[in-house]
Protein backbone atom coordinates (compact mmCIF):
# COMPACT_ATOMS: atom_id res chain seq x y z
CA UNK A 1 0.00 0.00 0.00
CA UNK A 2 1.28 3.65 -0.92
CA UNK A 3 1.48 5.33 2.47
CA UNK A 4 -0.50 8.90 2.80
CA UNK A 5 1.90 11.76 3.34
CA UNK A 6 1.17 14.43 5.31
CA UNK A 7 0.00 16.59 2.38
CA UNK A 8 -2.46 19.38 1.66
CA UNK A 9 -3.51 17.16 -1.78
CA UNK A 10 -7.04 16.03 -0.36
CA UNK A 11 -9.68 17.05 -2.67
CA UNK A 12 -12.95 16.62 -1.88
CA UNK A 13 -15.31 15.74 -4.81
CA UNK A 14 -16.02 19.26 -6.14
CA UNK A 15 -12.16 19.49 -6.39
CA UNK A 16 -12.33 16.19 -8.55
CA UNK A 17 -14.62 17.19 -10.76
CA UNK A 18 -12.82 20.59 -11.45
CA UNK A 19 -10.32 17.57 -12.43
CA UNK A 20 -12.31 14.92 -14.11
CA UNK A 21 -15.09 15.97 -16.86
CA UNK A 22 -16.89 13.15 -15.22
CA UNK A 23 -20.65 13.24 -13.43
CA UNK A 24 -23.09 11.26 -11.46
CA UNK A 25 -23.89 8.13 -12.28
CA UNK A 26 -19.75 7.77 -13.62
CA UNK A 27 -17.89 9.44 -10.98
CA UNK A 28 -16.89 6.84 -9.15
CA UNK A 29 -13.65 8.82 -6.62
CA UNK A 30 -15.40 10.15 -3.77
CA UNK A 31 -12.37 11.73 -1.88
CA UNK A 32 -8.78 12.17 -2.65
CA UNK A 33 -6.68 11.48 -0.05
CA UNK A 34 -3.13 11.71 -1.37
CA UNK A 35 -2.08 13.16 -4.38
CA UNK A 36 1.84 14.00 -6.43
CA UNK A 37 0.81 15.66 -9.88
CA UNK A 38 2.36 12.21 -11.99
CA UNK A 39 3.29 10.09 -9.58
CA UNK A 40 0.22 8.70 -7.66
CA UNK A 41 -3.04 9.27 -6.22
CA UNK A 42 -4.58 7.88 -3.44
CA UNK A 43 -8.63 7.84 -3.86
CA UNK A 44 -11.49 7.06 -1.38
CA UNK A 45 -15.04 5.25 -2.81
CA UNK A 46 -17.92 4.84 -0.48
CA UNK A 47 -19.93 1.82 -1.92
CA UNK A 48 -22.95 2.02 -1.24
CA UNK A 49 -26.63 -0.07 -1.89
CA UNK A 50 -28.15 3.18 -3.42
CA UNK A 51 -25.86 2.81 -5.97
CA UNK A 52 -28.17 2.12 -9.59
CA UNK A 53 -26.10 -1.10 -10.45
CA UNK A 54 -26.79 -2.69 -7.12
CA UNK A 55 -30.44 -3.13 -9.07
CA UNK A 56 -29.28 -5.66 -11.60
CA UNK A 57 -25.88 -6.89 -9.88
CA UNK A 58 -26.90 -8.86 -8.06
CA UNK A 59 -30.54 -9.10 -6.74
CA UNK A 60 -29.94 -10.44 -3.29
CA UNK A 61 -26.22 -11.03 -3.43
CA UNK A 62 -24.83 -7.38 -4.35
CA UNK A 63 -21.74 -7.03 -5.33
CA UNK A 64 -19.50 -3.96 -7.10
CA UNK A 65 -18.92 -5.42 -10.76
CA UNK A 66 -15.32 -5.10 -11.55
CA UNK A 67 -15.33 -3.18 -14.74
CA UNK A 68 -16.57 -0.41 -12.39
CA UNK A 69 -13.30 -0.98 -9.78
CA UNK A 70 -11.20 -0.79 -12.33
CA UNK A 71 -13.03 2.58 -13.83
CA UNK A 72 -12.61 3.74 -10.46
CA UNK A 73 -8.61 2.87 -9.94
CA UNK A 74 -8.87 4.89 -13.58
CA UNK A 75 -10.35 7.83 -12.56
CA UNK A 76 -7.94 7.99 -9.69
CA UNK A 77 -4.89 7.65 -12.08
CA UNK A 78 -6.11 10.33 -14.41
CA UNK A 79 -6.61 12.51 -11.30
CA UNK A 80 -2.61 12.32 -10.71
CA UNK A 81 -2.26 12.80 -14.37
CA UNK A 82 -4.97 15.38 -15.00
CA UNK A 83 -3.09 17.80 -11.83
CA UNK A 84 -0.04 18.27 -14.13
CA UNK A 85 -0.20 21.78 -15.37
CA UNK A 86 0.52 20.57 -19.37
CA UNK A 87 -2.97 18.66 -18.83
CA UNK A 88 -5.04 20.56 -17.22
CA UNK A 89 -8.02 20.79 -18.77
CA UNK A 90 -7.36 17.67 -21.30
CA UNK A 91 -9.45 14.82 -20.59
CA UNK A 92 -7.82 11.24 -19.54
CA UNK A 93 -9.50 7.78 -21.38
CA UNK A 94 -9.48 4.21 -20.83
CA UNK A 95 -6.30 3.27 -22.92
CA UNK A 96 -5.90 -0.31 -22.21
CA UNK A 97 -5.72 -2.93 -19.36
CA UNK A 98 -3.15 -5.64 -17.86
CA UNK A 99 -3.06 -8.45 -15.22
CA UNK A 100 -6.22 -7.65 -13.80
CA UNK A 101 -7.35 -9.78 -10.48
CA UNK A 102 -9.90 -9.97 -8.83
CA UNK A 103 -9.40 -10.91 -4.83
CA UNK A 104 -12.55 -10.27 -3.29
CA UNK A 105 -16.12 -9.16 -3.52
CA UNK A 106 -16.63 -5.33 -2.98
CA UNK A 107 -19.94 -5.89 -1.64
CA UNK A 108 -22.54 -2.15 -0.40
CA UNK A 109 -21.17 -0.79 2.87
CA UNK A 110 -17.11 -1.61 1.72
CA UNK A 111 -15.02 1.32 1.61
CA UNK A 112 -12.97 1.31 -1.50
CA UNK A 113 -8.95 2.28 -1.27
CA UNK A 114 -8.21 3.38 -4.64
CA UNK A 115 -4.45 3.59 -5.57
CA UNK A 116 -2.38 4.02 -8.98
CA UNK A 117 0.82 4.56 -9.20
CA UNK A 118 2.31 5.78 -12.51
CA UNK A 119 5.15 3.91 -13.87
CA UNK A 120 5.35 6.24 -17.60
CA UNK A 121 4.83 9.06 -19.19
CA UNK A 122 5.39 9.45 -22.62
CA UNK A 123 3.98 12.42 -24.39
CA UNK A 124 0.28 11.46 -23.96
CA UNK A 125 0.07 8.53 -23.20
CA UNK A 126 0.31 7.17 -19.05
CA UNK A 127 1.04 3.75 -17.85
CA UNK A 128 0.19 3.02 -13.56
CA UNK A 129 -0.26 0.41 -11.73
CA UNK A 130 -3.80 0.56 -9.53
CA UNK A 131 -4.32 -1.51 -6.39
CA UNK A 132 -7.85 -1.66 -4.58
CA UNK A 133 -8.04 -2.19 -1.39
CA UNK A 134 -10.78 -3.20 1.18
CA UNK A 135 -9.55 -1.97 4.75
CA UNK A 136 -6.23 -3.47 4.12
CA UNK A 137 -7.55 -6.37 1.99
CA UNK A 138 -6.53 -6.28 -1.71
CA UNK A 139 -9.78 -7.00 -3.39
CA UNK A 140 -7.90 -5.79 -7.16
CA UNK A 141 -5.05 -5.19 -9.15
CA UNK A 142 -4.01 -4.11 -13.15
CA UNK A 143 -1.97 -2.24 -15.21
CA UNK A 144 -3.59 0.85 -16.21
CA UNK A 145 -2.74 2.77 -19.57
CA UNK A 146 -4.19 5.89 -20.16
CA UNK A 147 -4.75 8.32 -23.46
CA UNK A 148 -4.65 12.04 -22.78
CA UNK A 149 -6.53 14.32 -24.96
Amino acid sequence: MIEIQDNPNVLDTVQIQQILPHRYPMLLVDRVLDCKAGEYAIGRKNVSINEDFFQGHFPGNPVMPGALILEALAQTGAIALLSLPEFKGKTAYFGGVRKAKFRQMVRPGDVLRLEVELDKLRSNVGLGKAKAYVEDQLACSADLTFAIQ
